[in-house]
Formats: C-alpha cells, structure tokens, sequence
C-alpha cells in the first residue's frame, strides 16, 4: 500500500516537478490547485502527507492549515513557498505546519523532509488515526493496539511502531536496514538483530503460529514483508 501525497499548488510547473519526482520516489500523488480545493480534498481523504504553498488562490495556505486543524484534521503538512522570512517560517509552524521548505528547494531536500515528517507522524499516529486492514488483522494507530477475531493485542510503543509500519507498507519488501533507519531512526549502521527480535515478538502475538507465520514473512536475505493472511 503506497503513500499518497496532496500536492497544493497553483504553479503548474511546479507541480508537475514535485508529481514527477515523487511518483519516481515511490509515492502516489494527488493535487488541489487552490486552497478551497485542498481542503474539500482533505476533509475526503486520508493523505499520508500534504505539500501545501502559501501564495494560493482564493484561500491562502496559510488559512488552509489554519482550517485543518481546526477541524482536527491532523495529516502532516509541509509549507512550500516562496517566502523566507523568518516570521514566515515562524506562523507557518505556529498554525500547525510540521516543516518548512523555502522555494528553489533542493528535491533530494524535499523529499528528506518529506520522510522525516510521515515518520514523526506515524509514531505519533497523527494520520487521521485510520486503521489499517491486514486480513483480518485491524490495527488501530490512534489506540496503539490491533484486534484479531474480535480479540484486542497490545504492544511495547516500538512493537506497534513497527507493526503500523510494516501495515502501511504491505506487500513491500523492507530491508533490516530499511527498518532501522525508518522504525529506529537510525540513520548509521546499528545491529540490526534488534529488528529480528521485535519481528519474533510480534509473530507471538499476532500469529496463530508463530513458527509458520502468515502476515509478517521472511524474505530470505533481502528482509521482510506483512501480508494478508491466506488460507
């Protein structure tokens, strides 16, 4: 299941340089052209994460996070704009922005950014607290739990991270490594046998055997990947 992003922006060049480049990176995308747009998409969709420019047509995208998260829409929001003044930056993350990109912006940049956030957010369970459908697995992001056959699981904080994050990328491959740097944060080379015991914990409690594991199965030497159950 690919994450979508909401591009908003009225430049179309612009636009179509974000769309190209992060559909190469993997993500699929969406687009609103002016701030009443945005928001009609929004209040409708579960993004993963919304790129949003300030200078908009009609609604300004300052207004437009103000109006999200009034509306206790919590999907992340990265500003892209033109403007780079300090106070700029400062409203921007005060109304509810998570970061602040100041164009011409460097697309490696972006898109760094751009996975730091959706990280930070799906930790917190920030996005939209949807739940999330692995068979009949439902994990919860907003209650740090899943239920099984009308049966409530519990986790550690980092057991569920790594549950949620596997959720939201099923069917993919994800390496050991991949892993640590998303789940863990690390951004260096780390051990990563702590990834193979978490995976091993998680099997006991969501497999019906642990030993022949159904949803979340080993690639041998590439890594691991969660799937729907099959009888």
């Amino acid at each position: 299941m690919k994450q979508t992003i909401l591009i908003v922006d009225d430049e179309e060049s612009i636009v179509r340089l974000l769309a190209f480049n992060i559909e190469k990176a993997g993500y699929l995308i969406d687009v609103a052209r002016d701030g009443h747009q945005a928001i009609k998409k929004a209040k409708q969709h579960a993004y993963d994460l919304i790129i949003l420019d300030i200078l908009l047509p009609g609604i300004d995208g300052l207004s437009v996070c103000t109006h999200l998260r009034e509306h206790r829409i919590e999907t992340p929001i990265l500003m892209l704009t033109a403007k780079g003044t300090e106070h700029d930056k400062v409203l921007g993350l005060d109304l509810g922005a998570d970061d602040y990109l100041t164009k011409p912006f460097s697309l490696k940049e972006l898109l760094a950014r751009m996975r730091a956030i959706m990280r930070r957010a799906y930790r917190e369970g920030r996005v939209h607290g949807k739940a999330v459908h692995v068979g009949d697995l439902i994990i919860y992001p907003d209650r740090f739990e899943a239920e099984k056959n009308a049966n409530i699981l519990t986790f550690t904080r980092k057991e569920f991270e790594l549950l949620y994050y596997l959720a939201i990328h099923q069917g993919q491959v994800l390496s050991r490594e991949r892993l640590l740097k998303d789940v863990w944060d690390y951004d260096f080379a780390g051990d990563t046998r702590i990834v193979d015991v978490h995976i091993s914990r998680l099997r006991e409690k969501i497999e019906s055997d642990s030993k022949h594991p159904v949803y979340i199965k080993t690639v041998r030497g590439l890594g691991y990947k969660m799937e729907a159950a099959t009888p």
